[in-house]
């Protein structure tokens, strides 16, 4: 009876405290949004973050700085909130007292503002102590209300047909065309490569990132996922350690979240088959180029948060208020434990040098069964467009009792290098970049390392995408690692495993890993036949090699007798004998990156 009273009483609380900002705003406040003064119809522009970032620091000028760390491609300020009563305004600062630090992001699609509105809501709150009282005494809070500003500035009212407010928003992909999530592993963007900068900066313990939903319709409002929890390297402890800690903060803030008045859920609540309730839910881990994903690579929690589009604006923006304010309590309350954890989870990933470790996941098909709160609906022939539709009445709740497959598990896997890796001359440029921007360790070798004993990747089957994801055309590789002697230039790379940041460099390194460079198509020339040899001439080096060698004849017989494709290709059977001439490229299908069992003097 006691916890139903608080709970209730929670409730009256949060929403008498939304419903005086809805309706009682003073519109004279220099920190009001839009968003508040229109009863959280419409949203404002980017120019009022530019304000708001000011005004801040100007009415909290011993816990707020307003920074700018980056630019847009259209000429756009990036700007941070530094909120915090302990005196770390550098992440240097942070550091040396043991200070976590919580990074909020907003906006990285710009269409899903609601982390701008609440985030700002949720900071004038905890500034004043009217929430998470305390919470700026024992963190730093780095505020990025808007991480898409060029697509938040291509403003319209339908930019979302999908979604119930506010009455206009941005865009949900940059200037560029690029998603931003998709881009933490591959780092294309200006955007993400001035955000990654700011990481690096700070090392915030836990990243939170503010979204919407796409999707049916349910009476659902929020679902809440963290990593580490499913993933993480088994065979170090600490991270086993992080996972507990995962768990532990993201039902935390469930828990606040449902005594507050939220029906919230840990997995994304996209359907096995789009459009079709029955086919229930499949959980999962993000690979790195999502936030949960990436820095679960780092050895952080990535918290990613998701309201229900078919919520109103207003709702949407009190749930959201309501998450950051959970992470600021929960941070509050086991921020430093938790930095600890993260610590020892850095120092044991800068030992994984031969561990197996997990590259990606997915469920099992082991299944279990929930009781979701949908509302009543029928699936028929569309005769608009053929195919079955569903149809919802969101008039009528209706408890559907769907499957949900849980159990994840690890897909791909690798074991580490025990030295590291080694990216040729050819590549260190581009590749030192990339390294730079995710704060990975790396030096240039200075002298040439002969006939090294290494490991190549040759690719048994290659794949290439159909159509371009993000401007690449990414690529599937097939193959093993295999010992071979080769020789490395002045001016390669050495990228050692013995470092905190080791299942990132794996992540971006090993050819099968689902975000490596290779994947996202960064290495595609080393998977085209750039040299010929013509039809002529080979016709006259196979009839040489078949006098020759008796073997090779009758291995040729024995593939034009068993292979009907190669029978009946003449580019495959005069390839037969071409890949054995000495003209042959011995790099076609060579991954270029090496692994390497030693660190090079």
């Amino acid at each position: 009876m006691i916890r139903l009273i608080a709970a209730v009483f929670a409730v009256i609380l949060f929403a008498d405290c939304c419903t005086a900002s809805a309706a009682g705003t003073n519109n004279t406040d220099p920190l009001s949004t839009t968003a508040e003064k229109s009863g959280f119809q419409t949203t404002g522009r980017y120019d009022e973050v530019i304000r708001l970032c000011a005004a801040y620091q100007k009415a909290y000028p011993q816990a707020v700085r307003c920074i700018r760390f980056g630019l847009t491609p259209e000429g756009r300020p990036m700007m941070a909130l530094i909120a915090t009563r302990t005196g770390a305004f550098t992440g240097i600062k942070a550091r040396q007292l043991n200070i976590p630090v919580l990074l909020v992001q907003g906006g990285i699609h710009a269409g899903e503002i609601d982390g701008k509105d609440a985030g700002f809501k949720a900071l004038h709150e905890v500034l004043n102590n009217r929430a998470a009282k305390g919470a700026l005494d024992k963190q730093v809070l780095i505020f990025v209300p808007v991480f898409n500003i060029d697509g938040h500035e291509r403003f319209g009212k339908w930019n979302r047909p999908n979604q119930r407010g506010p009455e206009e928003m941005g865009w949900r992909t940059t200037a560029q065309n690029y998603n931003l999530n998709r881009d933490y592993a591959k780092a294309d963007t200006p955007e993400m490569q001035a955000m990654l900068r700011l990481i690096n900066d700070w090392d915030p313990l836990a990243y939170i990132d503010l979204h919407v939903t796409d999707g049916a319709k349910f009476e659902h409002d929020i679902a809440v996922m963290v990593e580490p929890i499913y993933a993480g390297n088994k065979d170090l402890r600490a991270l086993r350690e992080l996972r507990n800690a995962g768990l532990a903060f993201r039902d935390a803030v469930i828990g606040d979240l449902t005594l507050q008045g939220s029906l919230p859920l840990p997995f994304y609540p996209a359907f096995v088959v789009d459009d079709d309730p029955a086919s229930g839910f499949v959980d999962g881990v993000s690979t790195p180029r999502f936030s949960t994903g990436y820095f679960l690579t780092r050895n952080r929690f990535g918290m990613l948060v998701e309201t229900h589009s078919w919520k109103d604006y207003a709702t949407r923006v009190r749930i959201t208020r309501n998450a950051v304010i959970s992470v600021l309590s929960q941070i509050a309350a086991h921020g430093t434990e938790w930095l600890a954890t993260a610590r020892e989870a850095d120092a044991r990933a800068a030992r994984m040098a031969g561990a197996s470790v997990a590259l990606s996941y997915k469920a099992t098909d082991k299944v279990r069964t929930i009781d979701f709160r949908g509302y009543e609906y029928t699936r028929t022939m569309s005769e608009v467009s053929g195919a079955v539709m569903t149809r919802y009445d969101d008039t009528k709740p209706q408890i559907w009792k769907l499957s949900v497959r849980d159990d994840v598990q690890p897909d791909i896997t690798a074991v580490a290098p025990l030295g590291g890796y080694i990216v040729p001359a050819a590549h260190a440029a581009w590749v030192a970049e990339k390294l730079t921007l995710h704060g990975i360790i790396f030096r240039k070798l200075t002298q040439p390392m002969l006939t090294t004993a290494l490991e190549t990747f040759r690719a048994d089957k290659v794949t290439l995408a159909l159509k371009s994801n993000e401007g690449h055309q990414t690529l599937a590789l097939q193959g093993t690692w295999k010992a071979e002697s080769r020789d490395i230039n002045t001016g390669s790379l050495f990228i050692p495993i013995a470092q905190p940041k080791s299942m990132l460099v794996m992540s971006l390194f090993e050819p099968m890993a689902p975000d490596s460079f290779v994947a996202w198509g960064k290495f595609n020339n080393a998977f085209e036949r750039k040299e010929y040899m013509e039809a002529y001439v080979a016709e006259e080096v196979a009839r040489e090699q078949l006098a020759a060698d008796p073997a090779l004849a009758a291995a040729f017989k024995h593939k034009l007798a068993t292979d009907p494709a190669f029978a009946n290709s003449a580019d495959a059977r005069l390839n037969f004998f071409a890949q054995r001439h000495a003209s042959w490229d011995e790099r076609l299908n060579l991954y270029p990156v090496m692994r390497i069992g030693v660190v090079p003097e």
